[in-house]
């Protein structure tokens, strides 16, 4: 069983134009890492735990700070780009079957 990653910091930044999700476990050093590489708008929270990229996704879609048409853009192609949909199970029809007699033989 594969083991499944967790962030405790998550946000948006935008380089050349393009803003894209950005995840990480330590917020001054991700800040400091992106700011030096040119990021511009870097929008990072605290998420308070650790959790998946699916979790943290549908925390910044509703969070105030990540509201911008870029930020919500991004983070919604992450989701579809990175997210598997859970698997549906098929409906489970259960058939009953009805005990027939058959007629006696005379």
């Amino acid at each position: 069983m594969a083991t499944m990653k967790t962030y405790t910091v998550a946000g948006t930044s935008t380089l050349n134009g393009v803003t894209k999700v950005r995840f990480a476990q330590d917020y001054v050093s991700r800040f400091k890492i992106l700011n030096k590489n040119g990021h511009s708008n870097i929008e990072l929270i605290e998420l308070g735990g650790e959790f998946s990229k699916e979790d943290i996704c549908k925390t910044l879609m509703a969070h105030p700070k990540f509201q911008s048409e870029d930020q919500q853009s991004a983070i919604a192609q992450f989701v579809v780009k990175n997210i598997k949909p859970a698997a549906k199970a098929e409906p489970t029809v259960e058939v009953a079957q009805e005990k027939v007699e058959e007629p006696a033989q005379a």
